[in-house]
């Protein structure tokens, strides 16, 4: 088990704990039934964890934030409708991540960053122009858990156009499914799969420079 989904149990027991000492099934019929004291429960167990989940894909406070609340306000309005076959807390995660991908989506009627510039060029016979990245060892989510690559890597995903970054962010930090990830962006799986693997050689474009001053890890 990696860094990363170490981290994320711990989160979810946490906000398991805070989620109160009733089952989860005991908080849900309180939300059903519209108590108040339930539905501010919820919003201070997961409120932290959904926002820096927002915060990853829209990159602006603002944005983030607002997308949170109106995950809650979703949530809120549509509880009768969860059926309580997931954890409460993977129901909000969703519909947090399909608000974040709504704001997306209206951003990407204005003209986006061109990848081109970030993607390897090669020549007529076949040859890459540019020295190749040197690699590395594990995905941008591994590169994420460790300490010494968490905050370049963060700023290297950021730069990557919305679309991009947003089948990143759902395959490879997410883990969604190929399936998953088409059905909330809204593109076909083979879409998917052509734009998560412009988005990695963008992102390991990226960090070139970096890898090749930082000794090896």
């Amino acid at each position: 088990m990696n860094v990363q989904k170490s981290r994320s149990m711990a989160e979810a027991r946490s906000a398991s704990s805070q989620w109160g000492t009733d089952s989860e099934a005991s908080q849900l019929g309180a939300l059903r039934r519209g108590e108040e004291k339930a539905f501010e429960a919820m919003v201070r167990s997961f409120g932290p964890r959904l926002l820096s989940v927002a915060r990853r894909f829209l990159r602006d406070e603002e944005d983030a934030r607002d997308a949170v609340q109106e995950g809650f306000l979703s949530a809120y309005r549509s509880i009768g409708t969860f059926q309580g076959g997931s954890q409460i807390s993977t129901w909000l995660h969703r519909i947090v991540v399909n608000a974040c991908l709504m704001r997306l989506r209206s951003r990407q009627r204005k003209p986006e960053e061109s990848i081109e510039e970030l993607l390897p060029r090669f020549a007529e016979d076949g040859h890459q122009v540019a020295h190749p990245t040197p690699e590395w060892e594990g995905s941008a989510e591994e590169l994420l858990a460790r300490r010494e690559t968490r905050e370049m890597v963060r700023e290297a995903i950021d730069r990557l156009p919305d679309s991009y970054r947003a089948v990143l962010l759902l395959r490879d930090i997410e883990e969604l499914s190929t399936e998953e990830a088409a059905r909330l962006v809204g593109i076909t799986e083979n879409a998917v799969k052509i734009r998560l693997h412009r988005a990695r050689q963008a992102l390991r474009t990226l960090l070139e420079p970096q890898f090749r001053r930082a000794p090896a890890w």
